[in-house]
């Protein structure tokens, strides 16, 4: 009897510390993020990895249960490179980066985050290709990604997307074709300007990496 009464109380404490130990991680995380970047203007002074969890720092959103769901940094003036630590936040709704000086390649880790409705990163200075790894964002709806200097083909995983209603692409350095599949079939042609891209994609006839 002792023993059962032992473990139901050992089974308590870690029932109880669960929710502290996945909000530290979702912390640690963001805490991580904020080692990367430089923040001239002090917009992540409030982020003290010291705190039970991060849903009192600012430019941070929680919901009922502690979890971050929106993390909002846009026209931050903040600079410098996000890491794979971002696809810890398996919670996240909104990833609002717009507007900054952030560089270096967008992480493939950003693809696990897969209840995230919006993703707006434009306007920085991001390089390389769009990650394939997006195509596992089936709640995405919008994805902006105009004026920085991706290069490469749109990624054809994309055109799985479903719930997509935004893609902007605009003012990069993509080649290739304009995929013509799923919800590609209703962006407007401004989402694709002053890229290096050929135009729709003539399925059958050529490759749509075609020109890169």
């Amino acid at each position: 009897m002792a023993s059962f009464f032992s473990s139901f109380f050992l089974l308590s404490i870690l029932l109880t510390l669960t929710p502290i130990l996945c909000t530290n991680s979702e912390g640690n995380a963001l805490h991580a993020l904020r080692s990367k970047f430089s923040d001239p203007k002090n917009v992540l002074q409030s982020w003290d990895p010291t705190l039970v969890n991060p849903c009192t720092w600012f430019h941070v959103t929680c919901d009922s249960n502690s979890h971050v769901i929106r993390l909002d940094l846009g026209n931050s003036n903040i600079s410098g490179a996000l890491g794979s630590e971002l696809g810890e936040l398996k919670h996240l709704q909104y990833l609002e980066l717009y507007g900054n000086k952030i560089e270096g390649k967008i992480p493939k880790e950003l693809g696990n985050l897969k209840n995230l409705i919006s993703m707006d990163l434009y306007g920085n200075n991001f390089q390389g290709e769009i990650p394939k790894s997006f195509s596992k964002l089936k709640s995405l709806r919008f994805l902006r990604l105009n004026n920085n200097k991706l290069s490469g083909p749109i990624p054809r995983e994309l055109t799985t997307l479903s719930n997509l209603k935004v893609f902007d692409v605009s003012n990069n350095n993509l080649c290739g074709t304009i995929p013509v599949d799923g919800p590609f079939t209703s962006f407007p042609i401004e989402s694709f300007e002053n890229n290096r891209l050929n135009g729709p994609e003539l399925q059958g006839l050529v490759s749509y990496d075609f020109g890169c």
